[in-house]
């Protein structure tokens, strides 16, 4: 491969490339590759040789197919309070040391507002079987972290982390159609099923991505299937079943969201938490017009309670510029209050420190965690 290959984002063929793998070949297709160039209108071997380069330099951080995990383990949002001077060594730990905290952001906000004081914010997964309470409490007992707030979701209206294609994009664009909601409920797999999950859901080294490229795309998911010891066309068929179970989410290239890539670009570099709160019966509606705006990466329908003003709505924005990101809400808030949905209370959280990594979500995986803690398996479950 080349060593001259532009590294930037901002180039036009990587971004051509990237605008259409950070997040838009949803599902499980036989050859991904094959689908991001048919979408990007470039020859498969410049997107491979584009995703490979970017993702030896750094400027992709991980390639994946990823999962509707929040219908394959327990879930929740967490808030955690934790005195100032223990609040970095928390955020390292829970980095570091928690496979099951995925995004660990340090938050604030403009002014002293309720919920202002839980500064450390996670996303949680814990197998099932198992206790997100008891999780966080061992956490505490760890950290030192003073209290937490799960919040589960009852609904997801937006996910789909797409930078690159979001650049520009004009504060109100939004669907024609409203955001479909996705459900939360608990999907059981069997032992065939998580053995394929799992080797279906690990990230791809580019050496692996230049040799599924090279050869035939219907063998693009052949070293995963020796992996999972299946055929490759009962791997192909599992994996199909489970895009149908709606437990698969899309393969995606992810890129770093706020530090400097190896170009030396910031992709983004204000993450915004928006809160909304509507009255109660109308959680779902609001969720569905709030999802439509191309802006938001996450929209979900999440019970703050009296800590944070009884909020219900929350969704996430990234962008290079803060007062741009304002106007993006601004333009949310303008079509609530126009179509009627009236908002008793809404508040930005701002990211700081972020670190965002895959969370495990095996009950073998777990166990296997809780015993390097010194606590017994038995002893977390619900």
């Amino acid at each position: 491969m080349s060593t001259t290959l532009p590294l930037e984002t901002s180039d036009p063929t990587n971004a051509r490339v990237l605008a259409v793998s950070e997040d838009k070949i949803q599902g499980f297709l036989p050859d991904p590759l094959a689908a991001i160039a048919k979408a990007a209108d470039l020859p498969i071997d410049i997107v491979a040789e584009r995703i490979v380069g970017m993702l030896k330099a750094g400027t992709i951080r991980r390639v994946r197919q990823t999962l509707m995990s929040i219908n394959l383990a327990k879930g929740a949002l967490v808030a955690w309070k934790v005195a100032p001077d223990k609040l970095n060594a928390a955020f390292d730990f829970l980095w570091e040391k928690d496979p099951f905290s995925g995004h660990i952001v340090i938050r604030s906000t403009d002014k002293e507002t309720p919920g202002s004081q839980y500064r450390l914010w996670t996303t949680l997964k814990v197998p099932d079987g198992y206790s997100m309470e008891k999780h966080c409490n061992l956490i505490c007992k760890i950290t030192g972290a003073e209290s937490f707030k799960l919040m589960p979701a009852r609904r997801v209206f937006a996910l789909g982390v797409g930078h690159v294609r979001r650049r520009g994009m004009e504060p109100g664009s939004k669907a024609d159609a409203l955001a479909e909601p996705h459900d939360t409920e608990f999907v059981h797999l069997d032992d065939l099923e998580w053995r394929v999950l799992t080797a279906l859901k690990r990230e791809f080294e580019p050496h692996e991505l230049e040799a599924a490229a090279g050869r035939d795309p219907e063998r693009f998911w052949q070293d995963r299937a020796n992996e999972a010891d299946v055929p490759l066309d009962q791997f192909l068929a599992v994996s199909r079943s489970l895009h149908e179970k709606r437990v698969i989410g899309r393969f995606s290239t992810f890129l770093e969201h706020v530090k400097p890539n190896a170009a030396g670009e910031r992709v983004t570099q204000y993450n915004a938490l928006f809160h909304w709160a509507v009255p109660q019966g109308r959680e779902m509606e609001t969720g569905r017009e709030v999802g439509r705006f191309h802006i938001m990466t996450h929209c979900y329908w999440r019970e703050g309670g009296p800590e944070f003003n009884n909020v219900n709505i929350m969704g996430v924005a990234h962008g290079t510029d803060r007062d741009r990101v304002m106007a993006h809400k601004a333009a949310i808030d303008a079509h609530l209050a126009e179509i009627g949905i009236p908002v008793s209370y809404t508040n930005v959280f701002w990211g700081g420190r972020s670190e965002i990594k895959p969370s495990e979500i095996s009950p073998m995986a777990y166990a296997a965690w809780l015993q390097t803690q010194n606590v017994a398996p038995a002893a977390m479950r619900d």
